[in-house]
């Protein structure tokens, strides 16, 4: 996984590199804009769907983190507005307290446990990740100045699930003292759909923006393996390279 993320890294910053020297040779500055070419956004992720049996055992605030490379095509007819489209991956984490999903059970349904009076990990997650392709329908008020435009943006993103995975340290009894230092990891794709489709949408001014998504049509985990959660996901956007 981190040579993955090695890997991205160097393709955002040699297409950054092609972007730039394309934006130089061009003789129309509002042709060639900025385009939002990558995007960078942190967020939360809200389980809608999910039981209160779930929710209540949820901890803090889930952390999600997405990187994507676009490309912008300007409208000839309207330069305010422009069709983008590109790749990257999109993470979550949401993390729990006295809990395990047990994604490796080799039962017909995913087990949800609640460990509030058994031995238990003090901090313990699921993550997600995909890889996914947005496209999105733009709007910039000021195409000539991004950096000091108004901008909204609806679009779609379609995803491919790369891995799901738990991760429990500091292993506790039911008083909460510790037992040990233990890590425990499991990893396993079966119970979750592999393909996942969301609505997305983002308003901002000049490089920030606040953007949200919104899964639809297929919940995150199969039809009859668990409640039918569609995760809403809300944040802060970086762009304008």
């Amino acid at each position: 996984m981190k040579k993955s993320v090695f890997v991205f890294i160097a393709l955002i910053s040699g297409f950054s590199g092609f972007a730039q020297d394309k934006k130089n040779s061009s003789p129309s500055a509002i042709v060639n804009r900025a385009g939002d070419h990558i995007m960078l956004q942190f967020g939360s992720d809200i389980w809608t769907g999910a039981p209160d049996s779930i929710l209540n055992h949820k901890k803090g605030m889930s952390r999600s983190a997405n990187v994507y490379v676009m490309t912008n095509k300007v409208f000839k007819s309207d330069r305010r507005f422009s069709a983008a489209f590109g790749i990257g991956v999109g993470t979550a984490n949401m993390y729990f307290k006295k809990y395990k999903i047990d994604i490796i059970s080799k039962t017909t349904t995913l087990p949800f446990i609640s460990l509030d009076s058994a031995d238990h990990f003090k901090k313990y997650k699921l993550t997600t990740a995909y890889v996914d392709v947005p496209v999105e329908l733009r709007y910039t008020s000021r195409p000539d100045k991004e950096s000091k435009s108004f901008k909204a943006a609806i679009g779609i993103k379609v995803g491919s699930l790369i891995s799901a995975h738990t991760k429990g340290k500091l292993l506790q009894n039911k008083f909460d003292g510790t037992i040990n230092n233990y890590i425990e990891k499991q990893s396993d794709k079966q119970f979750f759909n592999t393909t996942r489709l969301l609505a997305t949408g983002r308003v901002g001014y000049g490089n920030f923006s606040i953007f949200a998504s919104y899964q639809v049509i297929n919940s995150m985990l199969k039809d009859g393996v668990g409640p039918s959660i569609k995760p809403l996901q809300i944040g802060i956007c970086l762009s304008g390279l």
